[in-house]
């Protein structure tokens, strides 16, 4: 049931929004430092890639799933809150694993084990908004959430250099990390389990109900048209996989390529499968319904599929890359255990902080916009400018603080945080909320995984293991996904009217 009443429905998404706070502080403090905890372990900047790629490879896999289980989900808890707040606190055991790693190996697995359980936390958070907020408020309480999100990642992103500049650099147990990195992390995990311990108590999500009959199967020609459309994508997924694994082979790519072609593997069987069914008149069911709703997802989503490709890939790059590049542009080092180095990661850590301020700032303007000039449009500009700050990066080699930059990709993050959940909410029948939010995140994670698979290569080959250049292709992907919001800005999806209100 949803809340009747404008008061209620702003206290209903502030509650919402303190989760989303918890979580992202968690994401900030990842995105900041997964880098340099790596590089301190003795990676080299051609290990980066993949070793970020547990959170493409968990985000894939987890949040259609989850999306998926909590649409089902009965019990007085509601569908959502039990997996929010299981994720929540297996994700704050996750960061004190993390930063206590005494090995690179042992580094990886938490980090895999930190991205599944951050993305169990995430999905049905984004979920419950669209199960409690009507469709006219929707825009902006995905916008309020970016502020909150910017807010946490704000927190995050500098907490590192905050605390070094307040006690100093602590000790250092066994030659550890420095002290304000693994004090951060400790931080976040009690910032995560009293975030979303309070979304979970505040939040009023009745019990829920066995969801209602799905509706029977198309009969006759149609039937067999879907059947057949099913096994063609199958076929083609499948066939896609195995070239590239035999690619792989015959040229001793990286073995990381394997596990693209796999993922790529079992979308192609899920999609053959539900044909198989089809033919034989039967609907399919479980888990294989996730496959069904990939290919019968509505236009708008595909097209953002397009956009968030690039854009996410762009992003990848900048989280991976930027503080290397930082540190050989600016500050004038390679070696990751040099204090020059360690400033560079401070640097980038208020870059990503001041970005996250921007960000917030944006957050109400960029919901009128997107109600005024639509969502596709509104996306495109703010795309744009995100490319422009990305560049500015490399165009100064200075220390000053990157103003430009910062305003220019906060102005993109804050966008990309709100008005693509926005279109997914607006087009998402009510009774797969859940799942179309965990298929969206597949639009956000496959090009991580793309990502985590080519960048080490093309480091390697493209820019001689050096990251200076590197944010230079991270504004060109931001480009492309510019020119692609664009080219659908035309297409027709159910809008907020105008004069729709929130108090906020």
């Amino acid at each position: 049931m949803k809340p009747t009443t404008a008061t209620a429905q702003f206290a209903t998404i502030v509650n919402l929004c303190i989760g989303l706070f918890g979580v992202q502080v968690v994401w900030g403090l990842q995105n900041a430092n997964t880098s340099r905890i790596f590089q301190w372990l003795g990676a080299d900047v051609g290990q980066l890639a993949v070793l970020w790629i547990a959170g493409p490879v968990t985000g894939a896999l987890v949040q259609p799933i989850v999306g998926y289980l909590s649409d089902r989900t009965t019990g007085r808890w509601g569908r959502r809150r039990p997996y929010i707040l299981f994720g929540a606190l297996s994700t704050a055991l996750a960061l004190v694993l993390f930063v206590n790693a005494a090995s690179l190996a042992a580094a990886a697995a938490m980090l895999w084990f930190l991205t599944l359980s951050a993305n169990i936390a995430m999905e049905p958070l984004r979920a419950l908004t669209g199960d409690l907020i009507p469709p006219e408020r929707q825009t902006r309480a995905f916008t309020l959430q970016a502020a909150f999100i910017g807010c946490g990642a704000i927190v995050s992103s500098a907490l590192p250099w905050a605390l070094g500049a307040l006690f100093g650099d602590g000790p250092r147990p066994g030659g550890g990390l420095p002290g304000p990195v693994r004090y951060a992390f400790y931080i976040g995990a009690v910032t995560i389990v009293l975030a979303v311990g309070w979304t979970v108590l505040a939040t009023r999500e009745p019990p829920a109900r066995p969801t209602a009959a799905e509706p029977s199967a198309p009969g006759g020609a149609r039937a067999l048209r879907s059947a057949e459309r099913h096994v063609t994508y199958g076929s083609l997924w499948v066939g896609a996989a195995i070239g590239g694994a035999l690619l792989a082979w015959w040229l001793r790519l990286r073995p990381e390529l394997y596990v693209l072609a796999a993922l790529a593997a079992g979308l192609g069987v899920g999609q053959a499968w539900v044909g198989w069914l089809q033919r034989r008149g039967r609907q399919p069911t479980g888990l294989l319904e996730i496959a069904e709703d990939i290919v019968q997802m509505p236009s708008a989503m595909k097209q953002l599929a397009v956009i968030q490709f690039f854009t996410w890939l762009g992003l990848f790059t900048l989280w991976v890359y930027t503080v290397p590049a930082m540190a050989e542009t600016r500050f004038a080092s390679r070696d990751p255990t040099s204090a020059a180095y360690q400033a560079a990661a401070d640097w980038v850590g208020v870059l990503f902080a001041l970005y996250n301020g921007a960000a917030v700032l944006a957050t109400p303007f960029i919901a009128r916009a997107g109600e005024r000039f639509g969502h596709f449009r509104t996306h495109a500009a703010c795309l744009a400018l995100g490319a422009l700050g990305i560049a500015a990066l490399v165009l100064r080699t200075d220390r000053s603080w990157p103003w430009l930059s910062a305003v220019g990709i906060g102005i993109a993050w804050s966008s990309i945080l709100s008005l693509p959940y926005a279109i997914v909410a607006s087009v998402s029948p009510a009774r797969k909320m859940g799942v179309y939010m965990g298929i969206h995140n597949l639009f956000l994670v496959a090009p991580q995984l793309v990502g985590a698979v080519f960048l080490g290569p093309v480091m390697d080959s493209a820019f001689q293991g050096r990251a200076r250049g590197v944010p230079l292709l991270s504004a060109a992907l931001l480009a492309v996904g510019t020119v692609a919001a664009v080219a659908f800005s035309r297409g027709r999806y159910p809008r907020p009217p105008r004069n729709a209100k929130l108090a906020l």
